[in-house]
């Protein structure tokens, strides 16, 4: 398991945090009732900042047709929608909630050109709501290669407060390779071809890089 690149900064400012808290409950507190669930917490607290930023390693799926899951979670939507911001056009969309136990480091779910890249302020409204996809923090991007063109963002929720993309318009991406990270929970919503044989369903726990979300028809 490897840590995410964009997560050491905090890691090592919450240990030092979290250290001086340690220091002044085993100096100051001499009540064991006391000091001993703080420090539980603490250490807890510690263990979980590295859990919370884990890379871990996944089996990749073979096929250029797939579309698998930008992120670890459930699947909350699977449903015909009008994508209004860039393709403009009905699509299947299929979102993944993410709770505060997901891997949160994101993933590309499908190989190709990056063409289209935005940045959009917003609100933090709990991310399961179907507003959030319009009026929460996200980014939008798209991905096009011979089998179509996948779009999908990354959104912030009521806690998430820092969401990382490494997109760059015109850039190659590999599936399953890194694409971001969204930071404390949140959700990611995919908009797929109308003809995508999907292969997820409501309710449905998946996994980054491995789930197959979709198959795409050649174009």
């Amino acid at each position: 398991m490897r840590i995410h690149r964009g997560g050491w900064r905090i890691i090592f400012c919450v240990w030092v945090i979290c250290s001086l808290l340690i220091w002044l409950i085993l100096h100051f507190i001499s009540c064991l009732y006391l000091s001993f669930p703080l420090l539980s917490l603490i250490i807890f607290f510690m263990g979980f900042v590295i859990f919370f930023f884990r890379v871990p390693s996944r089996n990749k799926p073979q096929g250029d047709s797939l579309v698998t899951a930008v992120a670890d979670g459930e699947i909350v939507v699977i449903d015909k929608v009008y994508e209004p911001e860039y393709l403009k056009r009905d699509c299947m969309q299929v979102s993944i909630y993410m709770d505060f136990f997901n891997v949160h480091v994101n993933f590309w779910p499908v190989s190709g050109e990056v063409t289209y890249y935005k940045y959009h302020p917003g609100k933090y409204f709990l991310a399961f709501l179907p507003k959030a996809s319009e009026l929460n923090e996200h980014t939008s991007v798209s991905v096009r290669n011979g089998y179509g063109e996948v779009f999908f963002k990354q959104l912030a929720g009521t806690f998430c407060r820092r969401i990382e993309c490494y997109a760059v318009v015109g850039d190659g991406e590999t599936r399953g390779e890194q694409c971001g990270i969204i930071k404390f929970g949140s959700r990611i919503d995919m908009y797929l071809p109308l003809d995508a044989d999907i292969k997820v369903s409501l309710g449905q726990e998946v996994r980054a890089c491995e789930t197959v979300i979709a198959e795409l028809n050649k174009k």
